[in-house]
């Protein structure tokens, strides 16, 4: 089949966009208005750009009501913002901070989940979540869109501190994402989550290239 989407119709149930680019990390956006209310939403659209120095983005379609995200205005407002893994065990909290709400609402509180105070950023960091990225925000590139939700900020944030706790790590002193369960987004309502790993490194590779597949800095 071929279609053109927003031109052509493609005859099926359902949209098959999203279910065609899976799976995609969840980025579990915690923000702090400069009213000092926390914010805490989850967004499918969220990729790590480079690593020297790491930077991650973002991407959060206007809400329903036709305006930018909270976590966007916050971010771009207060200069800062943290990223939180999601994982199975804390899924119906992530879905629950899903919900169009106000933003005088605290969504860590309609989560359900715990503030832990960050290191070098005033947002909050969710206490339960195992790994978090402390964020400066960097840049938004806002792409035009068709409908209410359609227009799109893609938010990018510098890494500027990773908290790992204790129990993620393995003996090997590798994130043991088996036991973390990572949940990533597919299409329509569904949802997966990490449950096997497997290697493949690319022959004739030199120690420089290793690296950068590693994600480990090398200095002249």
């Amino acid at each position: 089949m071929f279609y053109q989407p927003g031109v052509t119709a493609h005859g099926l149930p359902h949209d098959p966009f999203k279910s065609c680019v899976i799976p995609r990390p969840i980025g579990w956006i915690s923000t702090l208005s400069r009213d000092g209310v926390a914010n805490l939403a989850p967004y499918s659209q969220f990729q790590n750009l480079t690593f020297d120095p790491p930077y991650v983005m973002f991407a959060a379609n206007q809400n329903i009501w036709g305006n930018r995200k909270d976590s966007v205005a916050n971010a771009e407002q207060t200069g800062e913002f943290v990223w939180n893994m999601a994982t199975y065990e804390l899924r119906d909290a992530v879905n629950r901070s899903a919900q169009a709400v106000g933003p005088e609402v605290d969504e860590f509180e309609l989560a359900g989940v715990t503030r832990a105070a960050s290191t070098l950023v005033r947002p909050p960091r969710v206490a339960e979540s195992p790994i978090q990225f402390e964020c400066s925000y960097h840049a938004t590139l806002r792409l035009p869109g068709g409908g209410t939700v359609g227009t799109v900020d893609v938010v990018i944030g510098r890494v500027l501190g990773v908290h790992i706790a204790d129990h993620a790590l393995g003996a090997d002193g590798l994130v043991d994402v088996l036991k973390l369960r990572p949940i990533a987004r597919l299409g329509y309502y569904d949802y997966t989550s990490i449950e096997s790993v497997f290697q493949m490194i690319i022959p004739g590779q030199g120690e420089a290239e290793l690296a950068g597949l590693e994600g480990r800095p090398m200095r002249d």
